[in-house]
């Protein structure tokens, strides 16, 4: 099932009037869904690895439907892919730049030729709307493309230093470190998984990859991909589960490095615990609470349209979704008469339907979690809009929630302040643009933000004052969300990353190596 090729550049925005990618996919998803429902192994070494006992992976759309099972992996597997991928090390690490290149290249290819079936199967597995699915597909084959690009750029990370006497030649080169642990998260389960695996394996780092339980159908293609395109035994170990077993047992293993994207809560547990002998990289991205600015100089229909795709696109489940919106109170009513009106137009059901913007949560704690602020927000403040739930009886056991808009919160409360990461977006007055950015960064968290003014000291006033990352002014694709490779830096401030080096940006491969000074005298 191979996607389009249609010869243009392919994003989120551009799928949306591709006729032939959408037929594409239509057919895809009938054959995905009749293919769900194996048993399927680790990949260590290159050979199947079973563990004793398994565990489902149910769509979130409708729980009755089973994807797949996977091993519920212990420590000793982890094990056993650390050593295999210690073994494999030396050899691909030795491999000229441009043979790794090749095969990441290849697996992009392979990416994007089956855009339609891994887009198909991301819908079905963790609930994301066609768009959403071929966009995410399509990034992590432009990721790859894009890390390939760097080092080649770089030459290799290899470059000429002065000399201090005659006959002497000092060269810089930045090399890998050895196995890298990388953990991906289930709301990008092919972009991030893929992005995060190429930057090590590129930079000549073995991998041991642990999709999410949420999506581990996902990840397992990804690793047949890479294999296909010629990753050889070791290079790129496949190991699934979940649990504080499996978790310890990645920070007790004497990983040389890891790549994390996932909660603060356990980030920072990996930040604090992972280098016990020496200094490790720890490239972990945490999430956010992010603000979007409406100043009295915005175009409100803009800003409507981009604040509600922000807040509700996928749910709300992404790092950078939109959930604070601090509005000028000389245009809070007619701002909020947009929101409403934008959001009521947004189709909540089935994420394979075209018409869909918002499939279900990824499962019943996330519901909780939104009924739990739903049950806030009605008792501290006021709900300003609630959408409608299905009326389908074939989606009644699925994660559905209504998307929320909320006001009159408290200054302080926990709606203002905690990652909720499902549909719920906080609204509140502000007298100017600098109380706007001060309430904005009054958080621990520093990914993204957005404004909307047509007055360009305003913005440049925030993009000065602003602590994030991420920063957008007038996005009617959305306000705080949307970063892809090579075009946004994907950067964390404060409690949302620990490097201040972004994903999709210049600096991301290079922190898969070390930096060795060579002298030789002749």
């Amino acid at each position: 099932m191979k996607g389009p090729r249609t010869g243009s550049k392919v994003t989120y925005v551009t799928l949306a009037g591709n006729e032939e990618a959408n037929a594409a996919y239509d057919v895809a998803v009938a054959a995905v869904r009749a293919s769900l429902g194996g048993t399927h192994p680790n990949w260590i070494d290159g050979r199947a690895s079973h563990a004793a006992t398994t565990f489902d992976d149910l769509s979130p759309t409708d729980p009755s439907l089973l994807v797949g099972r996977f091993p519920r992996s212990g420590p000793d597997t982890v094990a056993s892919a650390m050593a295999g991928a210690r073994r494999a090390f030396p050899e691909w690490s030795a491999r000229p730049y441009a043979e790794r290149v090749a095969i990441l290249r290849d697996a992009a290819g392979r990416i994007s030729d089956r855009m339609s079936e891994l887009a198909a199967l991301m819908s079905l597995e963790v609930g994301k709307n066609r768009l959403e699915a071929m966009g995410d597909a399509e990034e992590a084959a432009d990721l790859l493309r894009y890390y390939c690009r760097q080092i080649e750029d770089a030459g290799g990370f290899e470059q000429p230093l002065d000399s201090l006497l005659p006959g002497e030649d000092t060269r810089s080169v930045l090399r890998p470190y050895g196995v890298f642990a990388v953990v991906a998260p289930f709301n990008f389960p092919l972009a991030l998984a893929a992005g995060m695996a190429g930057g090590a394996l590129v930079a000549g780092n073995t991998v041991v990859f642990k999709p999410s339980s949420d999506a581990p159908l996902t990840g397992l293609r990804l690793y047949e991909i890479l294999t296909a395109a010629g990753v050889p035994p070791g290079v790129f170990q496949f190991v699934t589960g979940s649990g504080r077993d499996l978790g310890d047992a990645f920070l007790d293993e004497r990983f040389d490095g890891i790549v994390f994207t996932g909660s603060k809560e356990v980030g920072m547990d990996l930040h604090r615990r992972f280098a016990k002998d020496w200094p490790k990289p720890v490239i972990v991205e945490m999430g956010g609470k992010n603000p979007a600015i409406v100043t009295r100089h915005a175009d409100l229909q803009k800003a409507a349209e981009g604040i509600a795709r922000s807040a509700f696109g996928f749910g709300g489940q992404k790092c950078s979704a939109c959930s604070r919106a601090l509005i000028a109170r000389e245009v809070y009513d007619a701002f909020l008469e947009r929101l409403v009106a934008v959001s009521s137009k947004l189709v909540l059901g089935d994420p394979t339907a075209r018409a869909t913007y918002l499939g279900p949560v990824i499962s019943a704690k996330a519901k909780a979690t939104h009924a739990a602020a739903l049950a806030e927000a009605r008792r501290d403040g006021r709900i300003v809009f609630e959408g409608t739930l299905p009326d389908d009886p074939a989606l009644a056991r699925g994660h559905f929630v209504p998307p929320v808009v909320a006001d009159d919160l408290p200054d302080g409360h926990r709606l203002w302040r905690e990652e909720l990461f499902v549909p719920f977006l906080a609204v509140g007055k502000v007298a100017s643009l600098g109380e706007a950015v001060a309430r904005a960064n009054a958080s621990e968290y520093g990914l993204t933000a957005g404004i909307f003014s047509e007055d360009d000291a305003e913005v440049r006033s925030f993009f000065d004052g602003i602590e994030a990352g991420v920063v957008y002014a007038n996005r009617r694709t959305g306000a705080t969300t949307g970063a892809w490779p090579g075009v946004q830096s994907f950067c964390g401030w404060k409690g949302s990353g620990s490097t201040g080096k972004g994903g999709c940006g210049p600096w991301y491969v290079q922190q898969f190596l070390r930096e060795q000074s060579r002298t030789i005298v002749r």
